[in-house]
């Protein structure tokens, strides 16, 4: 993978007394600046050295990344977007949130440094934004036939643009009071500003895409009456159910699931007085879990000046290099430092969560033990445990699947063993034309494969209305390829 910044040299400390976070003053602005013009014309300049390129197949979208990447070193940047466009719905999303698999699978990762991607694709959109090259592209015609997609995240998005553009009606319903998902209310401003999320909502919106916001379906409306109004229904509501930690003094005050934290902090980054907002300032916050949404977290805490945070993960750090067994071109398990971990802070490895401790039902602290495996089980070491002072603890930890919300009494569709709303090889449930994409069908994943699968959701929705289709559809659901699309 891309280390630009030597972020993978990085390696985690041992354990040290907890250190109370720097008090200062920090934005919520995006926290990397643009790229100088000559070092990303050098980056793309080097992909022009790979013979066979491999980043395609680490790409789910099947970005033309070679291509876009010579239009960059030839000073190209309006053709460039049109072959970024031709694959990717919304770069200026991945080339921000993407962990970039393309990159794990370049060519030059082999030996050197790979090229930096996902920094020459977001200098793409930029460019074409600042110079008004994002331009509606609305249908010629209309098909008469209509599609309602339920959720407006990457992946619900994907799917209205796609079948907009060819001409089908489609309406984006989405229960909070604005459009974007997870993308607005979950991704905090300092990863991605909103403005990203509201000019690409104004050329939807030029190109005919209509937004119901504020309509909980399932309740507010039902599955059952979209199913008889529209003649397809996409199920695009993501995979928001979050794992949690059934222990001692769950039930404490001041013990929260990560979401629960940042979609009010979000709101109140926007200008909303949100009454569940939690304010972390001067208070020593503890995040079990070291992914993305963690890392979140403790963006979030230090802007809120919080007095520590500390993060705790129950597995072992991951390397600082390839292991032998994620050898190049997939994906590997890398130890990264995002920019709220370099902000400040606390990560210690093998912390198994054994008990919330309180007084008078509020949250003091949290009890925790190193982790021993035994019979290949993470299970905490007797004789180990020790208190960590904590006022607030965000529980990120994962998801388990999409929330019901009435799928499965509305209009039978059914959900499968891992939570998710079950589906066939071209995305549908099995209530005929009702359709699912992105991690409501697959589960928790990555942005870039949100896309890939509204993308390719469109075009079996498409196919279903029309018996045919012009869409592509860069992925399948499953393992096997949708050979007739």
């Amino acid at each position: 993978m891309a280390d630009p910044r030597g972020f993978l040299k990085v390696r985690q400390r041992e354990t040290q007394p907890r250190r109370p976070v720097p008090v200062r003053i920090m934005d919520w602005k995006e926290v990397y600046e643009a790229q100088e013009k000559g070092v990303l014309k050098s980056q793309a300049g080097r992909c022009m050295d790979c013979g066979v390129p491999f980043c395609h197949q680490g790409c789910p979208l099947g970005n033309l990344i070679p291509e876009w990447n010579d239009l960059v070193w030839r000073d190209k940047g309006e053709e460039a977007i049109e072959r970024l466009h031709a694959t990717n719905n919304f770069p200026e999303f991945t080339g921000r949130l993407c962990p970039a698999p393309c990159e794990a699978s370049c060519v030059l990762g082999i030996n050197q440094p790979a090229v930096t991607i996902k920094q020459v694709e977001v200098s793409i959109i930029d460019q074409a934004f600042d110079n008004d090259w994002v331009q509606p592209l609305p249908p010629t015609r209309l098909t008469g036939k209509t599609v309602a997609v339920v959720g407006s995240g990457p992946a619900g998005l994907a799917v209205a643009q796609q079948l907009t553009r060819v001409g089908h009606t489609v309406a984006v319903y989405e229960r909070d009071d604005k459009i974007g998902g997870l993308l607005r209310y979950g991704i905090p401003d300092f990863k991605m500003e909103k403005e990203q999320v509201d000019r690409r909502l104004e050329q939807m919106k030029a190109e005919g895409t209509r937004f119901r916001t504020g309509v909980a379906v399932g309740t507010d409306v039902t599955w059952e009456q979209l199913r008889r109004r529209y003649d397809a229904v996409v199920v695009a509501t993501g995979a928001t159910v979050p794992r949690d930690l059934p222990i001692p003094g769950r039930d404490l005050e001041g013990v929260h699931f990560a979401m629960d934290y940042l979609v009010p902090s979000n709101r109140k980054v926007a200008g909303e007085n949100p009454e569940n907002h939690i304010d972390a300032r001067g208070k020593h916050v503890v995040i079990l879990g070291g992914g993305d949404t963690g890392a979140d977290c403790i963006g979030t805490a230090h802007r809120h000046q919080a007095a520590s945070v500390t993060t705790l993960a129950i597995g072992k750090q991951p390397p600082a290099e390839r292991a032998t067994h994620q050898p190049w071109p997939t994906f590997p398990t890398l130890f990264e430092v995002a920019s709220a971990h370099e902000e400040g802070g606390e990560r210690t490895y093998l912390a198994s969560t054994v008990e919330f401790v309180g007084e008078n039902g509020k949250l003091t602290g949290v009890k925790v033990a190193e982790t021993e495996f035994v019979d290949g089980k993470r299970l905490p070491k007797s004789g180990t445990e020790r208190i960590i002072p904590a006022d607030l603890v965000f529980l990120s930890l994962g998801f388990t699947g999409a929330e019901p919300a009435g799928i499965t009494e509305q209009v039978s569709a059914e959900f499968d063993g891992r939570g998710n709303v079950a589906r066939d090889g071209y995305y549908m449930t099995n209530t005929e034309g009702v359709f699912v994409a992105g991690d409501a069908g697959r589960g928790q994943s990555l942005i870039v494969w949100a896309i890939a699968e509204g993308r390719a959701c469109a075009a079996a929705v498409d196919r279903f209305l029309m018996g045919s289709t012009i869409l592509p559809a860069p992925v399948a659901p499953t393992d096997r390829a949708i050979a007739v699309l």
